[in-house]
């Protein structure tokens, strides 16, 4: 997965992400499960989205990432915020989820906007999850939602995707491997240059998504040593059915 050029244009494409949909989720999920975290760990944290307003909370925050570009973005969206600037709430670091390590344990660790299913194998997931587990406090809680399986198949069967506004238009098209149930996306993305020539730069990335079953990544979860795991749906506390397109595990160490 390649972000160094897609880094800078993230947030205008993202822009309509239902990030204060996590953030309820998050608070929610604390209050729901008696945990009142003082440090946080936000894996695969992107340019700091989630990151940024938690540390403002008051949270002490890591935000991990593998993409040098996309913590770059982060830090300096962070370094905006006099508050934390002040008071270095926030810290960023380039590590792999698989192998992340802070040299002391947190409260919670998050993982939105499917970063997880960025892993590829099932190795990785198993990995992320024992390293996980490793890296909280007794009674921790580890937060994070994924696609599931429908969700790659209506991807699928949706595609191509198109945008086209004033500064900024993408080609996107999606291609399946069924049997792993492995998402290819090959984005073409125009930009427009600053300056106020009518002038667009162009940015090719190629993105791919692995969907695993819900009930395998519980069994992966417990197998790590998690000793409660429980299930959500959709931004809600309901069970995931067929149709759900984004599932959220709450795990307790």
């Amino acid at each position: 997965m390649s972000y160094e050029k897609f880094a800078y244009t993230y947030d205008r494409l993202m822009n309509s992400m239902p990030y204060e949909d996590w953030l309820r989720f998050v608070k929610e999920s604390f209050e729901r499960f008696g945990v009142k975290p003082v440090s946080i760990v936000d894996l695969g944290c992107g340019t700091g989205n989630l990151t940024i307003p938690l540390a403002l909370e008051g949270y002490h925050m890591t935000g991990i990432d593998l993409s040098e570009d996309m913590l770059a973005v982060a830090e300096q969206k962070a370094g905006q915020q006099t508050q934390l600037a002040r008071s270095g709430s926030v810290r960023l670091l380039q590590q792999d989820l698989r192998e992340w390590e802070l040299g002391e344990p947190v409260d919670a660790a998050l993982s939105f906007c499917d970063s997880l299913n960025y892993l590829l194998e099932e190795e990785d997931i198993v990995d992320a999850f024992r390293q996980t587990y490793e890296g909280l406090k007794p009674g921790g809680l580890f937060l994070f939602d994924v696609h599931t399986p429908e969700q790659l198949f209506a991807y699928a069967e949706s595609q191509p995707f198109f945008l086209n506004e004033d500064d900024v238009a993408y080609i996107w098209t999606s291609e399946l491997d069924e049997e792993r149930v492995q998402i290819q996306h090959d984005l073409t993305i125009f930009v427009k240059e600053e300056g106020g020539r009518e002038l667009f730069r162009r940015i090719d990335e190629t993105h791919e998504q692995r969907a695993y079953a819900l009930d395998w990544l519980e069994q992966m979860l417990r197998a790590a040593g998690f000793r409660e795991v429980h299930k959500a749906a959709d931004f809600t506390w309901d069970q995931p059915t067929k149709l759900t397109e984004r599932a959220f595990f709450i795990a307790k160490k």
